[in-house]
């Protein structure tokens, strides 16, 4: 899974400012049904209060009193929620999640840079995706809890020797992991979690209008990297879109630009909605998108529409079809501005992670029992 760490900047940025320090806890192993997966993150401060969810509210409490320790002292200590069975609720927490979770605590302070959360956040903020090695458990005494190694410079931190000498086929299969995973015994004595962090996803949303202002909350909400880019410059201004990396006027040509200069660099758009209510506007969109390799493109308003802005682009329409999501969104029984925001930042969350065919989670309990 992703790490996200846009929930914990700003409790971080209220503690770096006091130069008080804080505890990190990362999920390092999961068995079972639980809320989150290896490397989600929750950032706990020194007064209790806690920015990231591990759980669904059920461990933070007694997180925040483990990290009040981990702060005094400054070991770090790896926690284990077993959540199998009875023992769940004569603990206390009640969760009934019938999982177990290992989560590390460690202290970040400013004589550390608060790393290696700080490294987290700079290459989020700077749209690149970042992979580390974390030590959970460790008999090594060079290799102590807490100490890792940054994948992308090779810089250590949480007191790990610079000279250390890691197996290169371990470095190699982390560098390309796609998701956080633990390994077990990776080294004699030690337990680590490559932490991979992947870049927001780019979203391009082309037509700001009233509409498109839901659009782009949802979007900043889950972290993506949001372009946005209308004809009309009474529209396209950067205040009515506060959270986006850019807000351009120029329309198509605007569009046909922003895709020549991606092709020199390796952050190229993940999904582009088609929104801007003006039939010429949208079939010049969709004509620069249809030489693009963009995966996912929507497009609002009903399917006669579309055809006749697929017929208007003659043979160049071929190269969309397969792309093309029209009318955009997933079917919610959406009828407000907020509602078909909602249905169609679903649709690009589900394809973002390779579902092609979107169903339910669970059935109802009736459906259930009958089967």
């Amino acid at each position: 899974m992703s790490t996200m760490v846009a929930p914990l900047l700003p409790l971080l940025e209220r503690e770096r400012l006091a130069a008080r320090s804080a505890v990190l806890a990362t999920v390092v192993h999961t068995e079972g049904p639980t809320y989150t997966k290896p490397g989600a993150l929750m950032l706990i401060s020194a007064d209790g209060e806690y920015a990231g969810l591990l759980s669904g509210g059920c461990l933070e409490g007694d997180l925040a009193e483990h990290g009040r320790s981990v702060l005094e002292g400054g070991v770090p200590m790896l926690v284990r929620y077993d959540m199998h069975g009875p023992e769940d609720l004569l603990f206390g927490l009640g969760s009934g999640c019938e999982g177990a979770m290992d989560i590390l605590l460690q202290r970040i302070e400013p004589a550390s840079h608060w790393q290696p959360l700080a490294h987290l956040i700079e290459a989020w903020r700077a749209r690149r995706a970042v992979a580390l090695l974390l030590v959970a458990r460790s008999r090594h005494p060079a290799l102590p809890a807490g100490g890792g190694l940054f994948l992308d410079d090779m810089q250590v931190f949480g007191g790990l020797p610079a000279g250390f000498e890691w197996p290169g086929a371990l470095l190699q299969s982390a560098r390309h992991s796609d998701s956080s995973r633990y390994l077990p015994e990776a080294l004699s004595g030690v337990d680590l979690l490559v932490l991979s962090q992947s870049a927001p996803p780019r979203i391009v949303l082309l037509g700001a209008g009233p509409d498109a202002i839901p659009v782009a909350q949802l979007a900043d909400f889950l972290g993506w990297s949001l372009t946005v880019i209308d004809h009309r410059s009474h529209y396209a201004q950067a205040g009515r879109f506060p959270n986006a990396e850019r807000v351009l006027g120029g329309g198509a040509p605007a569009l046909r630009a922003l895709l020549a200069a991606d092709h020199t660099t390796t952050q190229a758009f993940d999904a582009a909605i088609v929104m801007s209510h003006h039939l010429a506007s949208d079939q010049a969109y969709l004509d620069a998108l249809s030489s693009s390799a963009i995966p996912y493109i929507g497009l609002l308003g009903p399917a006669l529409r579309r055809e006749r802005l697929l017929t208007g682009l003659g043979a160049r329409s071929q190269a969309l079809r397969s792309r093309l999501h029209s009318p955009a969104g997933l079917d919610l029984g959406a009828r407000t501005p907020e509602g078909i925001a909602l249905a169609i930042v679903a649709e690009i969350q589900a394809r973002l992670h390779g579902r092609e065919t979107i169903a339910a989670l669970s059935r109802t309990v009736g459906q259930a029992q009958a089967l």
